[in-house]
């Protein structure tokens, strides 16, 4: 088969694009022929495609005003990408394309390409956000809130509750496009959406799209396997720091919606601090005074050689590292904040951990952070939302808390800290059996190219 793979980025930017290219790489192992359309981008990977790619788009960037108006124009609608695709179409001829980010920067606009029109070409798309159901992307509102406003599909509540970073202005132009993306019939336009868990399908159903979803939870590349294969076989409590200093672990971008500062809160409360008082006030959200320590026994604190480390960067580092200062020298002692890893380094602290922590706030769909730990046979602490609970089970694969909640995660690292050492070797052989059965790329691709011949012969 011909396949035509689109996302708007072309380097290896997030969970998405570790999807696209491990998406390419399976299916050409399949034999099948493979083009993609993507955005021009200094960081893009060599393709022959890329003659096709539309010009850069920057929304965010440091640009002029006139640059960010200019280019705002074609974020709901872009002539330029319906050519350049349409021409990509006509040489390339796909039997199947298969979107996966492509709003904003790419736009619905390449749907209305004539060859589509003509050859009844059937399109698949992966949701690897809730964009067709929120304009926000995540599914919650301008006051930090899990929200289900959008599901009736009138989607000026984002404009209302202010869900687009803050600004009135950005949410009126996020409503807008998806207001504008109703009534052309864009969505009409896709023959099959893939839900990247059972959560976001039932999601997507309820919000008007049953009948054409199908679940797949995302995959681990070979290597990715193989890995985190090699990174627990050789480097699980391997050095000094590790097997004396057990730590968990939370890699990834520093933000409220991961949760991050709930995770912090909840550490030096587990270890009988108190975090300090600061402006979020609800319940739950800061820790007030800890008992003394005289008053506490070991099965209610971390044991004292336990550490938290902090993998990433993002906007709440400031926050961070204001609250671990303010909490004292032992809180300084016992978190460390190890900022950007990756490749290697990033993998060695995944396989030294006893626990990962996926502590998110909103609706985190199947998140590749929680793949990788299983497969380094890392348990995770998560956090019951979302596609997490699809990861994580009880006392098998992990441990779990309620989103959000101080108190319940502070009770979950306490728990997990106290794990015997056969039930934690039960776990990790759990985390190796679930990647096993359920993560293999082979069977990802071999299911996609069923569901593909299948679109096909409905199309």
């Amino acid at each position: 088969m011909r396949i035509l793979l689109v996302n708007k980025y072309f380097y290896r930017k997030g969970g998405a694009e570790t999807y696209f290219f491990a998406l390419a790489e399976g299916l050409r192992a399949l034999g099948h022929e493979i083009a993609f359309f993507s955005m021009q981008h200094p960081n893009n990977e060599p393709s022959y495609w890329s003659k096709y790619f539309v010009s850069e788009k920057d929304y965010v960037g440091d640009i002029s005003a006139f640059k960010k108006v200019q280019e705002a124009s074609t974020l709901i609608y872009s002539f330029e990408a319906r050519r350049k695709f349409e021409a990509l179409l006509e040489e390339f001829k796909p039997d199947v394309i298969h979107m996966n980010n492509v709003h904003r920067q790419l736009t619905l606009s390449i749907l209305d390409a004539s060859y589509l029109k003509k050859h009844h070409v059937p399109v698949v798309y992966t949701a690897h956000d809730y964009i067709l159901l929120c304009p926000a992307y995540t599914m919650v509102n301008g006051r930090g809130e899990v929200c289900d406003a959008c599901l009736d599909r009138r989607f000026m509540h984002a404009t209302k509750n202010v869900c687009v970073k803050g600004s009135r202005a950005k949410s009126l132009l996020a409503s807008a496009e998806a207001e504008f993306l109703k009534y052309h019939h864009s969505y009409d336009k896709i023959d099959a959406i893939i839900a990247p868990s059972e959560f976001m399908k039932s999601k997507l159903d309820e919000g008007g799209y049953a009948g054409r979803t199908i679940a797949m939870q995302n995959f681990l590349t070979d290597s990715q396997m193989a890995m985190g294969a090699r990174v627990a076989n050789t480097h699980k409590f391997d050095d000094a720091q590790a097997g004396e200093r057990p730590y968990v672990l939370f890699f990834g971008r520093l933000s409220k919606e991961k949760g991050i500062l709930t995770l912090v809160r909840a550490f030096l409360k587990a270890i009988g601090l108190a975090a300090p008082y600061d402006s979020a006030g609800s319940d739950g959200a800061v820790c007030r005074a800890a008992e003394s320590s005289e008053a506490v026994n070991d099965k209610t604190i971390l044991p004292s050689n336990w550490d938290l480390h902090i993998v990433g960067d993002g906007p709440e580092r400031l926050e961070i590292e204001r609250l671990v200062a303010e909490a004292g020298p032992e809180a300084v002692s016992r978190i460390q904040l190890l900022g950007y890893k990756s490749g290697e380094d990033l993998q060695r602290e995944v396989g030294n951990a006893k626990f990962s922590v996926l502590s998110s706030e909103w609706r985190e769909n199947m998140p590749y952070s929680g793949l990788e730990s299983l497969a380094a046979q890392t348990p995770i602490i998560g956090a019951r939302i979302g596609g997490i609970p699809e990861l994580v089970e009880e006392g098998k694969t992990g441990f779990t808390f309620e989103s959000g909640n101080v108190s319940d995660l502070t009770d979950a690292l306490i728990r997990a800290s106290h794990a015997g050492e056969n039930d934690y070797q039960i776990m990790q052989q759990t985390c190796v059996k679930y990647v096993n059965e359920r993560c293999k790329q082979s069977q990802y691709v071999r299911q996609l190219e069923d569901s593909y011949r299948r679109i096909a012969r409905g199309k």
